[in-house]
């Protein structure tokens, strides 16, 4: 069985094909748009795509070695997400779908994110931290669904890093060689006093620590030292939560996800966090832990081996999509 995956829910427009049989992954195309200065408008990004969309399907067939008709399925991310973003990936799915007489698949990209990092780590039933630019959540499989567990109470951490990183001068882009800006900044700081560490109940709140953080640099403060500071507090809080939720469900196995998984400090805290209650801890593979087609296509095959489509006609985007809205059936059979 072939699966052809689209992406488009904030700055990486992806394709992917991938098989049920070994070697899984066929392809991995994407484009990734970098804005010239300040934040990324919706708007902008969705011309982009635009303009990329058909050379990147091209370019994932290829790669894979298959024609589009092939294909068994078209998957592709609905929500959550910006609207303009999601828009283009669902246009090109319908088109693609409704053209060659392919079945449908809607995929949340949140699930995508925790299906992906299980099928390439192997771990079967982790309790899981989410963290990207949208999304910051602690959760866990139970009776047919992902539940959270805690999440933020206003800004992902993904955002909160990239807002500051902006700021203050030292990005975009936001991750060069590897490392996020903040990351980068923090080497050779210094923990300071002053900044707020938020942890409310089961949950996490970071726009506060922004607010602080700015005003200290803004007040002559070393940067360095409040990028290092920023960043141990706000990976210092997100793994507390992901502990608790660890006790509470007494699971055995970790998973981290979403785009600031490729921070490697934050793996470190995790795995020594894990470490500590004897539980079992794999790091998933930087190249799949920010957005991306793979990620789409491995989970809408596993809800289309179950019968999940959608018409053409009904395939709309849902920008507030949660992941504990999702019916997840292939859990136990999955990866």
């Amino acid at each position: 069985m072939l699966v052809l995956g689209v992406e488009s829910t904030a700055h990486s427009f992806g394709v992917s094909v991938v098989s049920d049989s070994p070697p899984y992954i066929l392809s991995d195309s994407r484009r990734v748009y970098t804005p010239r200065e300040g934040g990324i408008l919706p708007r902008e990004v969705a011309a982009f795509f635009s303009r990329v969309a058909g050379e990147v399907v091209r370019e994932a067939l290829e790669s894979a070695g298959v024609r589009i008709g092939d294909v068994d399925a078209i998957a592709v991310a609905l929500g959550p997400g910006m609207g303009p973003q999601l828009r283009v990936g669902a246009t090109v799915a319908r088109a693609l779908a409704s053209y060659y007489s392919k079945p449908l698949v809607p995929v949340n990209h949140a699930v995508a994110h925790v299906e992906i990092a299980r099928f390439l780590t192997g771990l079967r039933d982790p309790i899981v931290l989410y963290v990207a630019g949208g999304n910051t959540a602690v959760v866990s499989y139970s009776e047919g669904r992902y539940r959270v567990f805690g999440e933020t109470l206003d800004m992902p951490l993904g955002n909160l890093l990239d807002t500051f990183a902006r700021e203050v001068g030292i990005a975009p882009p936001y991750v060069v060689g590897g490392m996020h800006a903040v990351d980068r900044c923090a080497e050779g700081g210094d923990f300071i006093e002053g900044l707020p560490y938020i942890v409310k109940g089961q949950d996490s709140s970071f726009s506060g620590l922004l607010t602080a953080a700015l005003r200290m640099v803004r007040s002559g403060v070393r940067l360095a030292d409040v990028c290092y500071t920023l960043r141990e507090i706000a990976y210092s809080s997100v793994v507390e939560v992901l502990e608790r939720g660890l006790a509470h469900t007494g699971r055995r196995e970790v998973l981290l996800t979403g785009g600031v998984a490729a921070s490697k400090i934050l793996n470190d805290k995790i795995e020594a966090m894990a470490r500590v209650h004897g539980a079992v801890y794999k790091p998933i593979p930087a190249r799949y832990a920010g957005d991306n087609g793979v990620m789409i296509a491995v989970t809408g095959m596993a809800a289309y081996k179950w019968g999940y489509t959608i018409e053409v006609s009904r395939a709309f985007i849902r920008q507030r999509w949660r992941i504990d809205q999702v019916d997840v059936p292939w859990y136990y059979e999955f990866p």
